[in-house]
């Protein structure tokens, strides 16, 4: 089963040049950008068995990866 990676760029392709402004002037935006690509990794890994997860555990990652990507967006729209 394939399963497909959630880059923010691809996520937001409207805020491209702002989510490269952010990522070397704002350290929290790069922290949190990293992050979310570490678990967006760790998510596509569980769920291609290369890395398996109990579902519960897939489930609080992918949780995890939204609540990222919500604090993410919400800092691109209020620099926009």
């Amino acid at each position: 089963m394939h399963v497909e990676h959630h880059p923010l760029i691809k996520e937001f392709p409207e805020h491209k040049a702002a989510i490269h402004d952010l990522k070397v002037s704002d350290d929290h935006f790069a922290q949190l950008f990293d992050e979310y690509h570490e678990v967006d990794k760790q998510v596509v890994r569980m769920e291609e068995d290369i890395e398996p997860a109990a579902d519960h555990i897939i489930e609080d990652a992918k949780k995890r990866r939204l609540l990222l990507k919500d604090e993410l967006y919400a800092i691109l729209t209020a620099k926009s």
